[in-house]
């Protein structure tokens, strides 16, 4: 990924001020600063797994020791890149992190014996100076920076496109929008509008995807749909094979991740179509059939136990769906859309929008498990 030659505020002028619905993320102006200050911070290396050292204080902070260029640079270790290195290292979780906080000593002397037997190369994945991946030698690199700047010139070209919520977590980008010129009213006055969203993570938590959404208007709400989506794992071929370090700068990532970039256009083109939507859209018409003739508790319940909900969870989305009176399908899918405007972590959220997405692929069976739960 190579700096822009207009200098590093080349993603600014993409984005206009302005309020964002849905789970509230952060600002357009915010995502581009922090797109733009982690280029400069971050690096990747593919090390050895006998060229890291694991070592633990005895506040149970945590640094991988890597030898670099002669010299050895102690890199702190961040949450997710801890439980990477754990699942790698075959070391149950729960496990690493009781000798993390009470025995460090054990820790180190588990983790560097068996790095030191492990013939395995891994992708270090860094910024600010910490770990914060611990990937396969096989991951691609598609990242943030690269992907923001090659669709937001796409996404601007749609009709009075809007910016609806974006945001930048520990583990994934998002960026979502509204193209309101194509809508469709599933009941009187209850309007739905077309739009995309497209997610990436760099920290090895998810595909980069390109997946339709669903606006409803009444409640400010999103559904992301399941159906028509670009799906691209982060898998490649193995990077080097000798005994040494492997540094990828900025132009290295850049010009590895173009070709793939260039097909994203057409596919975030065909995710705002009118047969896309209209396709979605009827999906979730149908939903207003299904009547929840059981108990609309059970109903959750069930809910609860097949999407993995706890217990708030289930006790917002029911809240939602007695609140709104809607006892259908239709009423359910949007309890749960709503309802993710008052989860606060915006990755959870988001899982919620794409449950909603989920219901409306639901066989006829399926959805009489949940409309008949007694």
């Amino acid at each position: 990924m190579c700096i822009p030659a207009c200098g590093p505020c080349r993603l600014r002028h993409f984005f206009p001020e302005q309020e964002l619905d849905m789970r509230s993320g952060r600002s357009l102006v915010s995502l581009a600063h922090e797109l733009e200050r982690q280029l400069q911070s971050k690096k990747d290396l593919v090390v050895p797994s006998s060229l890291m050292r694991h070592d633990t204080d005895d506040t149970g902070e945590t640094r991988l020791v890597i030898g670099e260029g002669g010299a050895s640079t102690p890199y702190g270790v961040m949450p997710l890149a801890r439980r990477q290195l754990a699942d790698k290292l075959k070391i149950p979780y729960a496990y690493f992190e009781r000798m993390r906080s009470e025995q460090p000593v054990l820790l180190d002397r588990n983790v560097n014996t068996w790095l030191q037997s492990d013939d395995d190369r891994r992708m270090i994945r860094t910024l600010d100076g910490n770990v914060r991946a611990v990937l396969s030698d096989r991951y691609r690199r598609l990242d943030n920076y690269d992907l923001a700047e090659s669709v937001l010139p796409i996404l601007q070209q749609l009709p009075d496109v809007r910016f609806e919520s974006v945001e930048l977590t520990d583990t994934r980008m998002y960026i979502k929008c509204i193209t309101p010129q194509l809508k469709v009213e599933m009941a009187p006055g209850d309007i739905v509008q077309a739009g995309v969203v497209i997610s990436n993570s760099e920290v090895g938590q998810g595909t980069l995807s390109v997946q339709p959404l669903l606006y409803r208007l009444v409640c400010r709400n999103g559904l992301i749909a399941s159906d028509r989506s670009l799906r691209k794992t982060h898998v490649g071929r193995a990077l080097g094979s000798d005994e040494s370090i492997m540094v990828f700068k900025d132009d290295t990532l850049q010009a590895d991740d173009k070709a793939f970039f260039l097909k994203v256009r057409d596919v975030v083109q065909a995710a705002v179509s009118e047969a896309t939507f209209m396709q979605a859209a009827q999906k979730m018409q149908k939903t207003l059939q299904i009547h929840l003739v059981g108990n609309p508790v059970k109903t959750v319940e069930v809910l609860a136990q097949r999407y993995t909900l706890n217990d708030a969870e289930r006790a917002g989305v029911l809240r939602h769906l007695i609140a709104e009176g809607d006892l259908s399908g239709y009423g359910l899918v949007n309890a749960i859309t709503h309802f993710s405007q008052e989860v606060e972590d915006y990755d959870r959220a988001t899982e919620f929008e794409a449950l909603g997405g989920k219901l409306i692929e639901l066989p006829v069976k399926e959805w009489n498990e949940l409309a008949q739960a007694i």
